[in-house]
């Protein structure tokens, strides 16, 4: 009697069935499908780890302690702290308290800067979420009380809202801003990176505050990109005198009198001025201050309708214009 020995259970005695050539491909996509999406997760929890670093650090360098605020009595503070920033008249604040609370309990954003670890509120911000759903954050108002300026305390409300938009998976920010304030477009554009993507005239009606008094409220409206080159200090800074010594042509300027004057616009590279200081020019020179709403709108505002791209500000009181080229 032959033997074999012993069988092994289960062991095939023909040929190993063979795996579709499909399949394997399906299987093969699959695993790289995954393999990006934990490259991506892994990026994200980077760029998240890296924005609460850099808020707690511009919290720390401006002295003082930002957080979320979601409570009746803390709203009720940020709304009396908006209208004394926008001198707004008795009852006709930016925001009332009960928007807010209700905005907040709707899942949006609410935060207060407190002096040192917890002392006076010195400054808020309020922002909302847009479409797509969760993807974007629209930042309606930031204000600081006079107490708090020139201690960073902006930039700290505004990075920590970039963590705040970040850990709930938004990737932009958008806000607006009055384009004669030369203060404000140097911060948005040059130190956070913001990118300009529509100037809107009269965006808001008259507002009637002791900033914008009753004129035109025209707007940039801008984009922050959270993730990408151009998020906090992603701009290069702009000098416009050597633009223009490279060939840069002054569309809009300020005569010797500061009213603004016209010039070309038939370059590739344009600058766009606005008067250093818009608001003491409303409050000393009204009419002069009120010249300059309808020449930047039609020189600015009339640019980007044509498909021209805002790319950089001299804080002097220049915007960067650029023609896009024709490929």
């Amino acid at each position: 009697m032959t033997g074999h020995g012993p069988r092994t259970p289960g062991a095939a005695s023909g040929p190993s069935p063979s795996v579709p050539a499909g399949a394997e491909r399906t299987a093969a996509e699959a695993r790289r499908t995954l393999a990006e999406a934990e490259r991506t997760a892994a990026e994200a929890r980077r760029t998240l780890a890296e924005a609460e670093h850099a808020a707690a650090e511009a919290a720390r360098y401006a002295k003082v302690t930002v957080r979320e605020l979601t409570e009746v009595a803390d709203l009720a503070a940020v709304s009396r702290l908006l209208r004394s920033v926008w001198r707004s008249e008795p009852g006709n604040g930016p925001v009332p308290s009960e928007l807010l609370r209700a905005m907040t309990v709707a899942g949006n954003y609410v935060s207060g800067a407190f002096d040192g670890d917890g002392g006076e509120l010195l400054g808020a911000c309020f922002g909302f979420f847009g479409a797509p759903a969760h993807g974007s954050l629209h930042s309606h108002i930031t204000g600081v009380l006079p107490a708090g300026l020139g201690r960073g305390l902006g930039l700290a409300l505004k990075l920590h809202q970039r963590a705040w938009a970040l850990r709930r998976g938004a990737d932009t920010i958008s806000w607006t801003f009055d384009p004669l304030v030369c203060r404000n477009a140097h911060f948005n554009l040059a130190k956070l990176g913001a990118r300009p993507v529509r100037y809107v005239p009269d965006f808001y009606g008259p507002l009637h505050d002791g900033i914008n008094g009753a004129g035109a409220t025209d707007r940039l409206l801008v984009d922050w990109d959270l993730t990408g080159a151009a998020g906090p200090g992603g701009r290069a800074p702009v000098d416009a005198a050597a633009l223009r010594a490279r060939g840069a042509v002054p569309a809009l300027s300020a005569g010797a009198d500061g009213r603004p004057v016209t010039g070309a616009d038939d370059g590739p590279v344009l600058l766009v001025a606005v008067p250093p200081d818009i608001e003491e020019l409303r409050r000393t020179a009204p009419e002069l201050g009120r010249a300059w709403r309808p020449a930047v709108r039609e020189v600015l505002g009339g640019l980007m309708a044509e498909g021209a791209e805002v790319t950089g500000f001299d804080r002097t009181g220049w915007y960067v214009v650029e023609r896009k080229r024709d490929s």
